[in-house]
């Protein structure tokens, strides 16, 4: 790739130099802003109510920032607007919109009110507000309001230069992100490879040729005939925990772990986000959870996806949001853990209040469940087999996760190379080329 002939400094901190015959002005300069008349007004609810072809968008970064469709819309341009979310943990999340549409509340348009390529200042944008982003200290709400946008400098080449550069980002970026979508594709049929595997194990066993037998459970179905059905409350002790006074210093910021389900990222835990002190300890209805139990949420808006579970290497308490579960009877907590990580789906229905998937478990539907249980033998030698198994499937997806953040940070490198004029690009240019079999 080329570079320009000759630069100058833009006398931005995170562009540098530019090349000589760019521009630097206001972003105003270029652009209106609005928010919409109808924000308020245009919720779920209404949203439910008024349903039609028309897309809303609003401040969510999922579904394309698509909150619903109405039967009405307030915008309708036949040229691009950049779109950007303004509140929130995902602000400043641009996207080109067009056509007809409405906004709801925490994002906003820029409609441009001179000429020039809007997919242009899309693409620079996007990385001006990645630097922004990370300017803004962590204790403070992050937003983005229109007087910012007016204080901002912005970078313009000339039009032509503007065109070339979001015809190349085009290409390249879709050409980037078709890779991703595989990536993200594999991951997920190796996550449904995993699933399918515990599922089947935890309730038919290893050997194919067993004996089976009627559960009496419609979930299960048919398990080994030597294996038999209990209820969970007779193999484990199950107890809850609490949260020391957030008024008392003194219980905080000492050096017992204090879960809570925040933390609950992974299948061993030792270090968490807070910890008490043994005076918090035994100042409320938290307590110390010896080590090697099994930790799982019980109260969660996470429990409408997962269950999450853990193990704890160390001491830890817990708070009010967890259950904790040691071994009483016959069935181990390694053989539990992947009884709950195979049949997620089916025990969030067994132990929701009225059949449906909601934010927390019933403590009474959960206990009086009706499990399989293997011979311990054998639930060893699932576990063994398990523990084998699935490790080799996250260590694919762990690599797969890894060509991902690779071509996320290549992809935000490259537009961040073109938009500052540290690489000159042109109508013709083809020089990017990307190998999926090796990326």
């Amino acid at each position: 790739m080329n570079k320009y002939n000759s630069y100058k400094d833009s006398g931005l901190e995170w562009i540098g130099e530019i090349p000589k015959h760019w521009k630097e002005l206001p972003l105003r300069y270029y652009f209106d802003y609005t928010k919409g008349s109808n924000g308020q007004k245009l919720n779920k609810t209404y949203i439910e109510e008024n349903k039609g072809e028309y897309p809303v968008y609003s401040g969510q970064t999922t579904k394309n920032g698509i909150l619903g469709y109405v039967n009405e819309y307030e915008f309708d341009y036949s040229f691009p607007l950049v779109f950007t979310t303004t509140v929130g943990a995902k602000f400043m999340n641009t996207r080109i919109l067009q056509g007809k549409f409405s906004l709801s509340q925490n994002c906003l348009v820029m409609i441009r009110k001179k000429i020039c390529i809007p997919s242009y200042f899309q693409y620079l944008l996007s990385i001006d507000f990645e630097f922004r982003r990370e300017l803004i200290p962590t204790i403070i709400q992050p937003s983005l309001r229109m007087e910012d946008l007016d204080r901002m400098t912005i970078i313009i080449p000339t039009l032509s230069e503007q065109q070339q550069i979001v015809t190349f980002l085009d290409d390249k970026t879709q050409k980037i992100d078709s890779l991703l979508q595989q990536k993200e594709k594999k991951i997920e049929l190796l996550k449904e490879k995993r699933t399918s595997l515990i599922n089947h194990v935890v309730t038919k066993g290893l050997d194919s040729n067993v004996e089976m037998k009627d559960s009496g459970v419609e979930w299960i179905g048919d398990i080994p005939s030597s294996w038999k059905i209990t209820k969970l409350k007779y193999e484990f002790n199950i107890s809850g925990g609490g949260t020391p006074s957030k008024e008392k210093p003194e219980y905080w910021d000492g050096d017992i772990p204090w879960v809570s389900p925040k933390d609950m990222k992974s299948r061993v835990i030792s270090k968490t986000q807070d910890f008490t002190t043994i005076l918090g300890v035994n100042n409320s209805s938290t307590k110390l959870i010896k080590e090697t139990s099994l930790l799982m949420v019980v109260r969660s808006g996470i429990l409408q996806h997962t269950i999450p579970i853990c193990f704890n290497s160390v001491p830890v308490t817990i708070n009010q949001d967890l259950k904790s579960f040691e071994e009483k009877k016959d069935m181990t907590i390694y053989y539990l853990f992947y009884l709950i990580k195979g049949h997620e789906k089916n025990l969030l229905l067994e132990w929701s209040k009225d059949g449906t998937t909601v934010e927390s478990i019933e403590m009474d539907f959960m206990m009086n469940s009706e499990l399989p249980i293997p011979p311990n033998s054998e639930q060893q030698q699932i576990v063994e087999y398990l523990d084998e198994q699935t490790e080799e499937i996250d260590t694919l997806i762990q690599l797969e996760q890894k060509k991902i953040d690779t071509l996320k940070e290549y992809r935000q490198s490259l537009i961040s190379e073109v938009v500052t004029g540290k690489i000159r690009v042109c109508e013709e240019d083809n020089s990017l080329s990307l190998n999926p079999q090796t990326v």
